[in-house]
């Protein structure tokens, strides 16, 4: 995780105003406050940033989300697509102003949003975690999702890009893991995959599944929840999936990665159990979930992980969560629940 208060290296940030002032027609544009790393995601660059001399509705707080290198840029018209649907929906989703598809202005794909207020759900409160996730995550799976899947459609089409709603349909996802296992050789993880082709179960009520739905995805402020980040994972699917998904995370992400400290460790992996408990029974109380279909897509989340651990095993990362037991647990887990064994390359050094 990217820690707080550090700057970009000068050329990004000339760089990226560059852009701006082009994109903007605003020749004079300048940093009020020049970007600054903030906490963020294991593999995106997150800063915070103000313009002098923008207009509306650039004025203000604003987020730059660059995205790794190695990944598909076409991911930046995704999330605006999906983030800017959602806010107009009403629910708490930080708007983007700008995305880009190219590498050439900063090497990345990149966004641009509005900076919202409020804290990392886990630094706001520590009483009623539970039932906050649980009421936020079934107020989205409550949204309809076809407007996401237009916006998808109308996204492609303007920057004459090759992606629509299918981009974010499960069958894609499945078609990716498929995919990613063949390009970096990952034989001990492709039974695996070819379970979760077998032996997906019917088909139900379809919703938004953001796909990596915990805590720290989710700024509060007095215990309201004021954003929903991170939408790269997003899918439109049965709601077990994102609550599997959810599941997953809390239950098998080692506690020492968590963004508690040190000594407060000891007691949050006791309270774990009790959090997820909660958490589930708090959801179930908005919308029913069928046992075999959340069983099922529990396993396709473990999968989605053990794919992002050997890809980074293979690539030398030096990631905390993927250099954790993390990937151990997700294997386990996943025979577990599946019956069949999966097998990570060796971690490199």
């Amino acid at each position: 995780m990217r820690g707080a208060g550090t700057s970009p290296p000068p050329d990004l940030a000339s760089a990226f105003l560059a852009h701006l002032r082009a994109e903007l027609h605003a020749p004079d544009l300048t940093f009020a406050d020049t970007p600054t790393a903030i906490s963020g995601g294991f593999d995106t660059g997150i800063f915070a940033f103000r313009l002098t001399g923008a207009p509306s509705p650039w004025v203000g707080p604003l987020i730059l989300r660059l995205m790794n290198p190695t990944h598909d840029p076409l991911r930046a018209l995704r999330e605006r697509a999906i983030q800017n649907t959602l806010a107009a929906q009403g629910y708490p989703v930080p708007r983007v102003l700008t995305a880009c598809a190219d590498r050439a202005p900063l090497g990345a794909g990149f966004l641009v949003m509005e900076r919202a207020a409020g804290r990392p759900l886990l630094d706001d409160r520590v009483l009623g975690v539970s039932a906050t996730l649980a009421d936020a995550q079934a107020r989205l799976h409550a949204l309809d999702a076809e407007p996401v899947r237009r916006a998808l459609d109308d996204e492609g089409r303007a920057a004459n890009r090759a992606f629509d709603r299918r981009a974010i349909d499960y069958e894609s996802h499945l078609a990716a893991l498929d995919r990613r296992v063949g390009q970096a050789g990952l034989g001990g993880l492709a039974a695996g995959v070819r379970w979760l082709h077998e032996r997906r179960p019917a088909a139900g009520p379809l919703v938004i599944c953001h796909g990596d739905f915990h805590p720290q995805n989710l700024l509060a402020q007095g215990g309201r929840v004021t954003a929903v980040l991170d939408w790269p994972n997003a899918l439109v699917a049965e709601a077990e999936c994102d609550v599997a998904a959810t599941l997953v995370i809390l239950r098998l992400t080692p506690v020492e990665v968590w963004p508690v400290p040190a000594a407060l460790r000891p007691l949050v992996a006791a309270l774990r159990p009790l959090m997820v408990a909660r958490y589930l029974a708090r959801y179930r109380r908005a919308r029913a979930l069928e046992r075999a279909r959340l069983a099922y897509y529990e396993a396709a989340a473990c999968m989605r992980g053990l794919l992002r651990a050997a890809e980074a095993r293979v690539a030398g990362a030096t990631n905390p969560l993927d250099t954790s037991s993390f990937g151990a647990r997700l294997a386990a887990r996943f025979a577990q629940v599946s019956g069949v064994p999966v097998a990570l390359p060796p971690a490199r050094g």
